[in-house]
């Protein structure tokens, strides 16, 4: 990553390198909504089920 290169060719990277950061920030955040909205339903089913049985 090192090499000595034209800044224009540092930047392209830089710009591919943003973007591919981006897409992984974007993947990692709708696999934790995804979860969390499947710990929501868990929580809310588990509570209902809970009062049912009191």
């Amino acid at each position: 990553m090192a090499e000595k290169t034209t800044d224009g060719a540092r930047q392209k990277t830089g710009a591919k390198q943003a973007g591919s950061r981006e897409e992984r920030l974007k993947a990692a955040l709708k696999a934790n909504l995804g979860r969390r909205k499947a710990q929501a339903r868990a929580r809310r089913t588990g509570t209902e089920t809970g009062r049912k049985e009191d």
